[in-house]
């Protein structure tokens, strides 16, 4: 699905980390979200190799990249370790500042790299989310029961790794369907895809990964919240029909946490880049051109 594209790994030092790079021009990251891979991608790399240097990388402990072993604080699984993972990568691709787009979970991977990495960060997009610090300071029960896997996912082990590993496609399927809102628009092919990547391993780092938000996430967001800022251009877009339009003011939240920020809804579900991949891809594309 990525034509044109490259399949490979490249070692950090401290992980493996697969990804499919295409296209020339100013470097450009893609990250994806819970509980796919780097497919996610498919319909907008594509588009963007035709100005654009592409990585679309799998985070640790995802599709094929590598599942290192964690700790009892969950710090290895901490999107602070997954931004410095992509910083290892990006720089030995020969890429030493670049943009980068991040949805759900690279969302949050993404805005921690900007945070951390400024000067490596040109410009930064987040699609369909707010800050860790920011949801959970909301949290309702509005939270608890529809984004009910960062509670549940977030249990000490082995209870959410159980649960997970009984039916992984059932659960993929189900995410899916209950949280995109375009009929068709993620293929069966797609869906078999990310539910074969969910081995033992896998499922029990992206545990770890949840955990990691419901701690040493947090954390990070609360020690810099009011201290340090975003200093990139910021596009922010989100689903028109689902929770962040509807519980929160997104450019309003992340103004918060940054000085130049734009965006807007798009009329899709939570995954955007494959429920409306045209709109995605025209959106990026204006924005990552400046």
């Amino acid at each position: 699905m990525f034509d044109g594209f490259e399949a490979i790994t490249v070692e950090t030092g401290e992980v493996a980390i697969r990804l499919q790079r295409g296209g020339t021009g100013p470097p450009v990251l893609l990250l994806h979200g819970f509980p796919q891979t780097h497919l996610m991608w498919h319909r907008v790399a594509p588009a963007l190799a035709r100005e654009f240097s592409v990585v679309a990388a799998d985070l640790r402990g995802y599709g094929a990249s590598g599942q290192p072993p964690s700790t009892p604080d969950h710090a290895p699984y901490s999107k602070r370790a997954m931004a410095r993972d992509m910083v290892a990568v990006m720089g030995q691709l020969g890429h030493s500042r670049f943009s980068v787009a991040g949805h759900d979970r690279g969302g949050r991977v993404a805005y921690r790299l900007a945070l951390d990495s400024p000067d490596r960060v040109r410009r930064l997009a987040v699609l369909d989310l707010i800050p860790t610090g920011e949801a959970f300071r909301r949290a309702d029960m509005r939270f608890a029961l529809g984004f009910w896997p960062w509670s549940l996912l977030a249990q000490p082990a082995p209870l959410p790794e159980r649960l997970l590993g009984a039916d992984p496609a059932f659960v993929v399927g189900y995410l899916l369907d209950d949280w995109g809102d375009t009929p068709g628009a993620i293929p069966d092919e797609v869906r078999a895809e990310y539910a074969r990547a969910l081995t033992p391993a896998a499922i029990h780092a992206i545990c770890e990964e949840f955990r990691a938000s419901a701690t040493v996430d947090y954390e990070c967001d609360e020690a810099d919240r009011g201290r340090r800022r975003i200093t990139c251009p910021v596009l922010v877009l989100w689903s028109k029909r689902g929770p962040v339009e509807s519980w929160y003011d997104p450019l309003a939240v992340w103004r918060d946490w940054a000085d130049d920020v734009r965006g807007r809804a798009l009329d899709c579900g939570h995954f955007l880049p494959e429920e409306a991949p045209d709109e995605t891809a025209a959106e990026l594309l204006a924005f990552f051109r400046e």
